[in-house]
């Protein structure tokens, strides 16, 4: 690997172990085993690089996902299959979350997010059999959202069981209102 290479890797360490925004140059330096001006000579500025280190670590963990959902399954076992994937991928979701609470101020972060939410969103609906961005938004909402109560608790969390019980009742006939 080269310098380049190396930082981008050295990057994807520090995220995992410091978090985006306790990361700084010289970690990423130190880390990949370079020089602190190699940063700038090849991505410009420390948070374009750490923007790029995030980008490629969120599609490594959709390859991730890719390749153990590979296997047919029942709901249950895919999406179980899913929020086991939030224990491997633990880091990486609490960096996406930080960065979520960053985003007003971060213009370039964000319309990278979104650039990498409509392949997610398009990702997803094959994985689950679909070609429709429609189908990949609510899967990437459900995921999103385990994923987030996953984090606070997860005990809690819904399981896969719990997730397809909710999804048939709102899917099912309406129910009557209440004195109907």
């Amino acid at each position: 690997m080269g310098n380049r290479e190396d930082l981008l890797e050295g990057a994807k360490r520090c995220l995992y172990d410091k978090g985006y925004f306790r990361t700084t140059a010289r970690d990423i330096a130190t880390e990949a085993g370079v020089s602190l001006a190699a940063i700038g000579y090849h991505y410009g500025t420390k948070d374009a690089l750490l923007n790029e280190a995030v980008v490629v670590a969120m599609q490594e963990w959709a390859e991730d996902l890719r390749r153990v959902l590979a296997e047919p399954g029942d709901f249950a076992t895919t999406w179980g299959k899913v929020i086991d994937s939030f224990a491997t991928a633990r880091p990486l979701w609490v960096i996406q979350f930080e960065l979520v609470a960053h985003m007003a101020r971060m213009p370039e972060m964000r319309e990278a997010f979104a650039k990498a939410g409509e392949q997610a969103r398009l990702g997803l609906a094959e994985l689950f059999g679909s070609d429709s961005e429609r189908v990949g938004a609510v899967v990437q909402t459900l995921v999103a959202g385990l994923a987030s109560q996953w984090l606070v608790d997860p005990d809690a969390a819904p399981s896969s069981e719990d997730l397809l019980e909710g999804l048939r009742f709102l899917t099912g006939p309406a129910p009557e209102p209440p004195g109907a």
